[in-house]
């Protein structure tokens, strides 16, 4: 009976740890919405509550990592609970440094804006490739509540459209600065704001990664798509 009730306490506060990542992630697609729309509408006020926010996320991750260090100190977790402990820890830090690369966003947008170039670059661009990193990080965190790894594995493919928004943003750019040298500053701020975005949708697919992780006990970072895919069957 002392067993049973030790892992009925050990699951509820596990889901109380869950519930709170899962808050965390609705703080920071929030953040990545109200960036994203900052840049696109050139609105300082977005670009504000997106800065405005980054205490509280930075807050609930140390307050999260707490509470996980405290669970592994009482509970002496099995190995597949650790793994699941560790695996959440590194998702809230990536949930974190999403946080991060907003506020980056909106610091750069809020620049722009104030340089008074905004209306003169083809901000525009960036739509596609942010509405994929947060459409990418909304799966993840759904993923990562289900514990799917069938979900997981279709978000370490869809990275890779980003990845080539990315790479067709930078040709873009390099033309427009070729035909005209004056626009190289404020094109280079663009670049700035193009790699924050791309590294949403790699913190995106870290999180796929954790969820295998979980699931099969695989690390499958640095493995071929095939073999990954060999693994979850």
């Amino acid at each position: 009976m002392a067993d049973k009730h030790l892992s009925t306490q050990f699951d509820s506060e596990l889901n109380g740890v869950s519930s709170r990542v899962m808050e965390l992630g609705g703080m920071v697609e929030s953040q990545i919405r109200q960036a994203v729309y900052a840049l696109l509408q050139f609105d300082t006020d977005a670009a504000e509550r997106v800065i405005e926010t980054e205490p509280r996320v930075n807050a609930m991750e140390i307050e999260i990592d707490r509470e996980l260090s405290s669970i592994i100190a009482r509970r002496q977790p099995t190995a597949r609970d650790l793994r699941l402990l560790i695996a959440i820890s590194k998702t809230t830090a990536n949930l974190e440094r999403v946080g991060d690369e907003s506020t980056k966003i909106a610091r750069m947008v809020k620049s722009i804006i104030e340089s008074g170039s905004a209306r003169a670059l083809p901000c525009s661009e960036l739509r596609i490739a942010a509405d994929l990193a947060s459409g990418l990080l909304r799966k993840a965190l759904d993923a990562f509540a289900r514990l799917d790894t069938a979900g997981a594995l279709s978000i370490l493919k869809e990275d890779d459209l980003i990845d080539q928004e990315f790479d067709g943003f930078v040709r873009k750019l390099v033309t427009y600065m070729m035909e005209d040298p004056r626009t190289i500053s404020p094109s280079l701020d663009l670049l700035f704001l193009a790699k924050a975005i791309e590294r949403i949708g790699d913190h995106a697919k870290n999180i796929a990664e954790f969820i295998i992780y979980i699931v099969k006990g695989e690390d499958v970072r640095h493995t071929s798509m095939q073999e990954i895919e060999s693994a979850l069957k």
